[in-house]
């Protein structure tokens, strides 16, 4: 493919991931020029192509939640300076972090595009904060000038476009799904897993979490199902990750006794399909303040490796479309958690019922591959942008 000439991009993520590289290595196919801003590039799978150029800014701070601030205030102030000097003739493509690097359009020339995954400042909702606050009022005026302002505007998926909405008109938003890390079911068997025998887990119907644990990541709810399922020796519930609330949980499950809950650490990536492979049941949490704002990534994860999905979160959620449409899954809200437990049980005991919700998430997977990246650069582009939709995906029909 012919690379268009005299087209230069630069993409800002301040923690580059798959999804990034992807998107780089889309881009590097079609323009002369591809940069990228970064504090750091996280390799799963695909490897960064060799063409992009890459600017080092500082890294992404985990927590506490002070550095996390000025962390993201550095990295701003640092993406400003680039883009007004060695990037000032380039075509900007913000991605993810920090969170509010992409008001920066307001203020720079640039043809300035975001691709959405996580909507702020409705994301703030899981502190207390109403639309009434100060940072909510500001961050959510600053939007609509970033967004109508935006050259192209990409979310994952309808629920998001429609809290997208509140900010722009909708046929100013393209709505193209994103990717697994995975891009093959790799899923280890059983037989073969090493981290499920060194774990003691080969007997045991294996209800999984596996990611951050943070104040967005409503992980109580893994130990709640824990507590109502106790009496069912062969159900364990694993929380895999790290995050601020890791030792409440750990305390809560200590006073408790739970004996059917467990907790270990972030797996590093060469463990991680293991890990992931002895999941008989994965779960995918979102605090139904937030649902309709965010769509985790481990979500696609578990579909690529053909593992049912147990959603908690709200009606309005992507999560809950995604449910009712692929049928890989159940979603329910945290009120009913009742509900979560007889879907539990009901799989747990049944081989067959398995089988099926694996293949649904097998086929599900097929509409969240690496060719995704290429469409958005496709959407980027063209001169005339069509409204995209997961069910307008080839395998969802």
């Amino acid at each position: 493919m012919n690379r268009i000439q005299e087209r230069k991009i630069v993409i800002v993520n301040q923690a580059s991931n798959y999804l990034t590289i992807g998107l780089a290595n889309a881009f590097s196919d079609r323009f002369e020029e591809v940069n990228l801003i970064t504090g750091s590039v996280h390799v799963q799978g695909e490897h960064l192509n060799k063409i992009v150029a890459v600017t080092r800014i500082n890294k992404f701070q985990e927590s506490p939640t002070s550095k996390k601030m000025i962390a993201y205030l550095l990295a701003c102030v640092k993406i400003y300076g680039l883009l007004v000097t060695k990037y000032r003739k380039h075509e900007v493509f913000f991605v993810s972090l920090p969170p509010m690097a992409y008001l920066l359009n307001i203020v720079v020339p640039h043809r300035f595009s975001m691709l959405i995954w996580d909507v702020y400042p409705d994301l703030f909702k899981i502190t207390g904060m109403t639309d009434r606050h100060l940072v909510y009022r500001i961050w959510s005026r600053m939007n609509r000038a970033s967004f109508k302002k935006a050259y192209r505007l990409f979310t994952i998926g309808d629920k998001m476009s429609e809290l997208l909405m509140k900010y722009v008109q909708r046929d100013k938003i393209i709505i193209q799904p994103i990717w697994s890390i995975f891009q093959e079911n790799n899923k280890v068997s059983k037989a073969d897993n090493h981290f499920l025998k060194e774990h003691k887990l080969t007997n045991k119907f294996v209800v999984q979490y596996s990611g951050n644990i943070g104040l967005t990541h409503r992980v109580e709810v893994m130990v709640e199902l824990a507590e109502k399922m106790r009496q069912y020796d062969h159900i364990i519930f694993l929380i895999i990750g790290r995050g601020s609330r890791v030792p409440a949980l750990k305390r809560i499950v200590d006073e408790k006794k739970l004996p059917n809950c467990r907790f270990l650490p972030f797996q590093s990536d060469e463990i991680f399909p293991y890990s992931l492979s002895a999941a008989d049941l994965g779960v995918v949490i979102l605090d139904d303040l937030t649902s309709k704002g965010s769509v985790p990534s481990k979500s696609y994860n578990l579909m690529s490796f053909g593992i049912p999905s147990l959603y908690i979160a709200s009606a309005d959620s992507e999560l809950y479309t995604y449910a009712n449409k692929f049928g890989h899954g159940k979603c329910f809200s945290e009120k009913e958690l009742n509900k979560a437990v007889d879907f539990i049980l009901e799989l747990s005991q049944s081989n067959v019922m398995q089988a099926e919700y694996s293949k649904k998430s097998l086929k599900a997977s097929n509409n969240f591959k690496r060719e995704n990246a290429d469409k958005i650069v496709d959407y980027y582009i063209k001169n005339g942008v069509t409204k995209k939709s997961v069910f307008e995906t080839s395998d969802s029909k």
